[in-house]
């Protein structure tokens, strides 16, 4: 009776060029997705010729604590509809469209920002915003 062990071989499995194979193959979809995209519109952009920044005609600013200046004047909450108003027909008598530019805080309120915004509305001039850090 033969009862020697027999040495069995292991499969093997040769993946030393599936990397490779892999490797090109993501290459290849890569480039080909990035070149076969029916969803491209292309579209030409206007090119300014004069400069388009906000001229700040008239400038209110809200600072840490709330307070509304315009200009380097502080002023009063309620009195802010009429002061905005005169300085906006004062300006207005140049230029036909006035900007008001808010200068405004992170921390200060934000219904301190939105009144200056709708009194500049009523009073008939363009709303431009900035706010600081």
């Amino acid at each position: 009776m033969n009862i020697r062990k027999r040495l069995r071989q292991k499969p093997d499995l040769h993946t030393g060029a599936l990397n490779d194979i892999l490797f090109i193959l993501l290459l290849f979809f890569l480039i080909v997705s990035t070149l076969a995209n029916p969803n491209v519109v292309k579209v030409n952009n206007p090119k300014g010729k004069s400069d388009t920044k906000a001229k700040q005609n008239v400038v209110v600013s809200i600072d840490k604590e709330n307070k509304i200046y315009l200009g380097q004047i502080v002023v009063p909450e309620s009195a802010l509809d009429s002061v905005l108003k005169v300085e906006v027909e004062k300006v207005r008598n140049f230029i036909d469209t006035p900007s008001v530019v808010i200068n405004a805080d992170t921390i200060s309120f934000t219904g301190s920002f939105f009144k200056i915004m709708s009194s500049a509305k009523k009073a008939g001039a363009k709303v431009v915003a900035n706010v600081k850090n």
